[in-house]
């Protein structure tokens, strides 16, 4: 392979923040890596996507007891990827939380899915054999919207519509106007979408505008503490999905295949997107993705550790 598959070249560890928005609500970033939330109610802390091990976990609960002392009872999955939630053990929470689409994505590919990503990811998935056999599966499902009560502290729990997966959700703390979007929204990183709606994604960001959030956690990226930021991550997200889809709708339209449409595309973006983290991964995976639902699938297809390889020295190779 001319190019090294996926993230297994990532190699450089990345410099923790643990940024407060507001007496209740801090964002867990690394530089690009995955992000986790973190909101302290008045009688327990709820911890939105857990890292990727448990091992990795007790970073973030350290950082999370530089703050209070409170039990961590619920853990919220914005999304069924492995990166986010093969960590939650490492909470020993009272609740574990996602959506019915989540749950039903777990059901279907969690078990490929992870074995899928510990093999493009090998940086982020530390010490993976702490992770428990199985998978993390959630003891509270929900359609829609769902408010957890941390004491008098309202968390609103929210799918504004499928995205990233067709499971994603938000957390929202109306009252302070903070959103933590999970991979809906991502800053200076690029958009993984080997599992998106293109179609969808676009409106779903106008709904999280909708909201208008004044500060909001991504799945990637620092964390956005002004409504000015907020909407610099809405806008380029957006971009990033809409160029990819105009570029492999125009391919596709011209009977191109996917090889022939896929390397214009990375051509097309690499100048606007080359810079951000991980758009060297990303791209085979979100071009295929794109190019299958211009063509004849509605919903993405299971990656498997075997279909990455293949997809990866088709395009690449």
């Amino acid at each position: 392979m001319s190019k090294a598959f996926a993230s297994q070249a990532d190699l450089q560890e990345k410099k923790v923040s643990f940024t407060k928005l507001s007496d209740n609500a801090y964002a867990y970033t690394a530089e690009g890596d995955p992000n986790t939330g973190v909101i302290v109610g008045d009688d327990a802390v709820m911890v939105i996507d857990t890292q990727a091990t448990p091992v990795m976990a007790q970073d973030v609960i350290r950082h999370i007891r530089t703050v209070t002392d409170k039990p961590i009872k619920y853990v919220v999955l914005s999304h069924y990827h492995a990166v986010r939630v093969l960590g939650a053990s490492g909470y020993a929470p009272e609740h574990i939380i996602a959506s019915r689409d989540t749950y039903d994505l777990i059901v279907e590919r969690g078990e490929q899915d992870k074995a899928s990503e510990i093999g493009r990811f090998p940086r982020l998935f530390q010490a993976v054999e702490s992770v428990p056999p199985g998978l993390t599966w959630p003891t509270i499902t929900f359609s829609g919207r769902m408010s957890i009560w941390l004491g008098k502290l309202e968390v609103q729990l929210i799918q504004l519509g499928r995205g990233h997966t067709k499971g994603d959700t938000v957390a929202w703390l109306p009252e302070q106007k903070i959103l933590f979007s999970g991979d809906l929204v991502e800053f200076d990183a690029t958009p993984y979408a080997g599992d998106a709606y293109f179609r969808d994604w676009p409106q779903t960001l106008d709904n999280i505008a909708a909201l208008k959030p004044e500060k909001l956690v991504p799945g990637r990226g620092a964390a956005l503490t002004t409504p000015e930021q907020v909407a610099q991550g809405l806008a380029g997200t957006r971009a990033f999905v809409s160029d990819v889809w105009a570029s492999v709708q125009a391919g596709v339209a011209a009977g191109k295949d996917l090889n022939a449409v896929y390397k214009e595309t990375f051509a097309k973006l690499k100048p606007k997107y080359g810079h951000w983290v991980i758009f060297d991964h990303c791209m085979p995976f979100d071009v295929t993705r794109c190019y299958d639902e211009a063509t004849q699938y509605a919903d993405p297809r299971i990656w498997t550790a075997e279909r990455d390889r293949q997809m990866w020295e088709t395009l690449e190779g």
